[in-house]
């Protein structure tokens, strides 16, 4: 029971921590933590660097006492002197010891320094690797989330969400225009609209008469010519041009 409680709060938090993790951000994160540790690194290769430094310094100021130590007996032994010479001897013979023992230090440090100079060399060309690497990555991932947003915005057309919407704005258009075009067709197919076509035509042919009449008495027009279609005799024109003009404007009678 134990066991299956721990697998699933395992399956729980991991799921949860999986759906949070976002490979851009922990790409830029180990990045970081990686930039971080390149001070940490020049320091502890200064501090070897500084050792090998130290054992130089110590080795060159041995071998100057030696050669001095050196010189001393060569004097101490000319002027009869054998005790000094050979205490001479006793501190020269310690500080070759040393120097010995500095030189079999300093090649130790040599090499130590030179092996942190190359870590830590190829470690800065494993950073910039793989910052060119995350760069890739993180590329890569921005590419794949524009992809799932595309694929889910298809996703939902398949579906029928905004799809449907159009299709049903569409269809509502359609029935509206389709509506408006038959209620104009009825409204110009009606028997008011045929009567006032009808009165259109008249008005037409009163003003046509008139003009003739106007045509006729200032002599434009000879008696001979036929008349028109829907012209009208002399006397019925005149009546009809009173009846336009009304009283005050009646046209004078012809000659």
């Amino acid at each position: 029971m134990w066991n299956r409680f721990k697998r699933l709060l395992r399956s729980i938090f991991g799921g949860m921590i999986e759906r949070a993790e976002d490979p851009e951000l922990i790409l830029q994160q180990v990045i970081r933590d990686m930039r971080d540790k390149v001070p940490q690194m020049n320091e502890n290769v200064a501090h070897v660097m500084s050792t090998q430094k130290l054992l130089e310094k110590e080795i060159q100021t041995l071998e100057r006492d030696i050669t001095e130590f050196d010189a001393k007996i060569k004097a101490a032994i000319k002027q009869g002197r054998d005790d000094i010479a050979t205490t001479f001897i006793s501190a020269m013979q310690e500080k070759q010891t040393a120097l010995e023992r500095s030189r079999v230090q300093q090649v130790a440090a040599k090499k130590a320094s030179d092996q942190a100079i190359r870590f830590r060399d190829n470690y800065i060309l494993q950073l910039k690797k793989r910052q060119a690497e995350a760069m890739q990555l993180v590329s890569e991932s921005r590419r794949a989330r524009m992809q799932e947003q595309l694929s889910q915005a298809m996703a939902s057309f398949q579906l029928g969400d905004e799809a449907g919407t159009f299709d049903e704005m569409r269809d509502k258009v359609a029935r509206r225009a389709a509506s408006a075009e038959a209620r104009m067709e009825l409204a110009t197919s009606g028997v008011d609209n045929q009567i006032a076509e009808i009165e259109k035509e008249a008005l037409s042919v009163q003003v046509q008469d008139t003009l003739l009449a106007y045509k006729r008495q200032m002599g434009l027009v000879k008696e001979e010519q036929p008349a028109m279609p829907s012209a009208i005799s002399k006397d019925e024109s005149t009546v009809q041009s009173e009846k336009t003009l009304g009283p005050s404007e009646k046209a004078p009678a012809l000659e």
